[in-house]
């Protein structure tokens, strides 16, 4: 069942109506926005202090010698400059210059695995998960770490780009 009010009485009474919706929101804002915002920020800390859970931490990459052959499917990730592939733990880059470097894909700082290249300043590595960056050497460019991101070389042989250690 449904109380209709003739349009004088809504009209009488809408700035109550009103003033209090507004103050019920601007009341709610704060708190909604902890609500949202708390989450989101807890759950970068993945044990509670700032640390990644052992299961979640990779070895740094040895022993690695692969080759991609860029003619192929796989190889059509490195074809224009500023490209990027994953492959065995590896960030395979075709850089900004044109040439092929490759890095660890596991982080340095904490052993996640979430360095990808980015094209910024020239062509940097970054970790997304506290925010390291590298540069194409593996030298650390804020303080974030102070170790190095393990560098692989490469070479290419016509179509076939080969990364390793």
């Amino acid at each position: 069942m449904r109380i209709r009010f003739s349009r004088k009485i809504r009209w009488k009474y809408a700035d109550i109506f009103v003033v209090k919706r507004k103050e019920f929101l601007r009341s709610l804002g704060a708190g909604a926005a902890f609500a949202i915002v708390f989450p989101c920020v807890h759950g970068c800390s993945k044990d509670g202090n700032g640390d990644v859970a052992p299961e979640d931490m990779r070895p740094i990459p040895t022993g690695v010698d692969f080759t991609i052959d860029l003619s192929s499917a796989e190889g059509t990730g490195l074809e224009n400059n500023g490209d990027f592939i994953l492959k065995e733990y590896v960030v395979v880059v075709k850089n900004l210059e044109g040439n092929f470097v490759a890095a660890s894909q596991v982080c340095s700082h904490q052993q996640t695995e979430e360095v990808r290249f980015v094209a910024q300043d020239g062509g940097i590595y970054n970790c997304s998960t506290h925010g390291a960056r590298f540069d194409q050497s593996g030298k650390p460019l804020n303080s974030i770490t102070s170790n190095p991101l393990k560098i692989f070389q490469t070479e290419l042989t016509g179509d076939l780009l080969r990364v390793f250690e």
